[in-house]
């Protein structure tokens, strides 16, 4: 019941960081650069400040695999959405975060049940009936790439926490080494950014970023990679909840049975993991 509820947690905290990108970005309050490298730096001071209040210094060891798939993930999140619809872009980064981690957990021999698959098919299918464009979506290749470069770089960072030892240090380490990559970026393709753009980017980078993704490394070493992926599906869900509750927005038949999918999805490949040695 405690992974459950932690998951939970950190399964919220990825929906707010997704709420927060969008009222930055989608509003002109902030540019792709300037936005991912506030969000590291932010990130960085936060997790360095917390590992020295506690009387611990961050890992030395670790290579660079974790600062550089941050980085892919955060850069190519950020400027993908310059020209991606929301839902499109959606269903391309976590339909790719899905195709990375299940490949990881067959490459780590993980016994995956049929009924995961099945309940992975379920939620991921929940969400392309929620977010398909009604229209003819114009899709841009350059966005395209962008937001497959930034699955894989989350879905890369995702299957490394399976080994973290240290969640908060090794996030900490992570986000310091990729923080002068995005200032890099901004440095090279510099852009606007407001006071309540930089607001918002400082909030996701120290709380739903920095904080989030350690509480994510503390679970990750206890569940399989595959359903560690499909767990993430739930976050587009929540997500729209949030922007229901916090923005506004307005609910309609299809949210509903896009969650009833999604939820569904999950429960049945937690329910039928129990058993298996993959769980």
């Amino acid at each position: 019941m405690r992974l459950f509820a932690l998951v939970c947690l950190t399964m919220t905290a990825f929906a707010a960081n997704s709420v927060l990108n969008r009222l930055a970005l989608a509003g002109g309050e902030a540019g792709a650069a300037s936005f991912a490298a506030l969000r590291l730096v932010s990130g960085a001071l936060m997790l360095f400040a917390l590992v020295h209040l506690r009387g611990a210094r961050l890992p030395r060891g670790g290579g660079w695999s974790g600062p550089l798939a941050l980085f892919a993930y955060m850069v190519g999140f950020s400027y993908a959405y310059l020209t991606l619809d929301a839902g499109v872009g959606a269903l391309i980064l976590f339909g790719g975060v899905q195709v990375t981690m299940f490949a990881g957990a067959l490459l780590r021999a993980e016994a995956i049940p049929a009924a995961r698959w099945a309940g992975a098919v379920l939620a991921f299918s929940g969400l392309v009936f929620l977010m398909w464009p009604s229209g003819p979506a114009q899709v841009s290749p350059t966005g395209a790439g962008l937001m497959l470069v930034a699955a894989l770089g989350w879905g890369i960072y995702s299957l490394l926490g399976a080994g973290a030892r240290d969640p908060l240090g090794r996030t900490g380490r992570n986000f310091l080494l990729a923080a002068p990559l995005g200032l890099a970026v901004l440095v090279v393709l510099p852009d606007g950014l407001s006071l309540q753009g930089a607001s918002l980017a400082v909030i996701s980078g120290a709380v739903t970023s920095g904080l989030g993704y350690a509480l994510w490394y503390h679970v990750l070493p206890q569940l399989s990679a595959s359903i560690a992926a499909i767990a993430q599906l739930t976050v587009p869900i929540i997500a729209l909840a949030g922007g229901m509750i916090f923005l506004g927005e307005t609910a309609d038949w299809r949210f509903a049975v896009a969650a009833l999918m999604v939820l569904g999805g999950v429960a049945l490949s937690l329910y039928r993991s129990r058993g298996s040695s993959g769980s």
